[in-house]
């Protein structure tokens, strides 16, 4: 089918202008061309829609309702189409995103809310669920997960930094039960299971950080409680009711105020990756691509910052048991 749009655009200005020249001048064109484009158009519609003398232009009934239609049907397209060039240039609309629950409370929360202040245009839907989502189904543009690797998908992952998991207990349960010295000891403990995309519940993958050929998978076999939700583990945990697994972004605040003791602070428990996953990288609109920038300059660093934090801790647990 010939160019119905290109050919309504020229109808459109030869009726505002009254000439087949003039038009003929604003497009670079020879009149005779802009004369066929119209005849064209009235091959494609079966119907006349310019009266044509020497001398005098005039429309047809017919040319003088299309005209009209045409009109405010190229108004239409227009601004669709200014729309999605400045869904590129200017963030702006809602950006609707995916994140796991102990990720979203302890960086991802804070970073949207300076993301939404920088771009006051864009409106923020976050939507907290542990399993990642079908993306284009469910509608969303970005989804942050942590994961030991990725499965082969058609989506688009950017790396945001790397964490992992530490085993932690209450000081009131280390009082109650005493502090495990090696992995042995901890069959003799309460253990929790937490279940999550990178923790499965009936194992733990134990790395000695001093040691990386010291590698050791716990095979939880009983466990009083189960959970997968992080911040209900860590209610357990600070209620001490055993020995359990954090990642380090959720643990380390109460590390710090002396609310949760690590267990065994030479082990990490599978080191993992933080991923922003996008359905594609072609055309990717600016609302998308400024929230991406803007985790980089957040999320990322706050990892950084974490896991310094993290070890320097358990080298002042090292040191301090030294010296005991």
């Amino acid at each position: 089918m010939a160019d119905i749009v290109g050919s309504m655009r020229v109808f459109v200005r030869v009726v505002e202008t009254g000439s087949f020249t003039a038009v003929a001048k604003e497009n670079a064109v020879t009149a005779a061309q802009i004369s066929r484009a119209v005849t064209a158009l009235e091959e494609q519609l079966h119907t006349a829609l310019l009266h044509r003398t020497t001398r005098h232009l005039s429309l047809t009934e017919a040319g003088s309702r299309f005209y009209e239609r045409a009109k405010a049907i190229l108004a239409d397209l227009d601004a669709a189409t200014d729309e999605a060039r400045n869904a590129s240039v200017s963030p702006a609309g809602k950006l609707r995103l995916h994140c796991a629950p102990g990720l979203a409370q302890s960086m991802v929360a804070a970073a949207l809310v300076g993301y939404q202040r920088d771009y006051p245009d864009v409106t923020v839907e976050l939507k907290i669920e542990q399993s990642m989502p079908n993306l284009v189904e469910d509608g969303y543009d970005v989804s942050l997960i942590s994961a030991t690797q990725l499965p082969d998908s058609i989506y688009v992952a950017q790396a945001l930094g790397s964490a992992w998991s530490v085993m932690v207990a209450s000081p009131d349960y280390v009082k109650r039960n005493g502090m495990p010295l090696t992995r042995d000891d901890l069959a003799a403990h309460t253990l929790l299971k937490l279940e999550t995309p990178v923790s499965p519940p009936d194992e733990w993958h134990l790395e000695n950080a001093n040691a990386m050929d010291d590698r050791h998978v716990l095979t939880l076999t009983h466990a009083p409680l189960q959970v997968n939700a992080p911040d209900v583990m860590r209610a357990m945990l600070l209620d001490g009711a055993g020995i359990g697994t954090l990642a380090t972004y959720s643990a380390i605040e109460d590390l710090a105020a002396g609310r949760l003791i690590r267990v065994l602070p030479q082990y990490r428990v599978r080191p993992f990756t933080v991923f922003a996953v996008y359905p594609s990288r072609r055309y990717l609109e600016a609302k998308v691509r400024t929230l991406l920038a803007h985790l980089r300059s957040t999320v990322t660093p706050a990892l950084e910052a974490v896991a310094e934090r993290i070890d320097a801790m358990a080298g002042r647990v090292e040191q301090e048991a030294k010296h005991a």
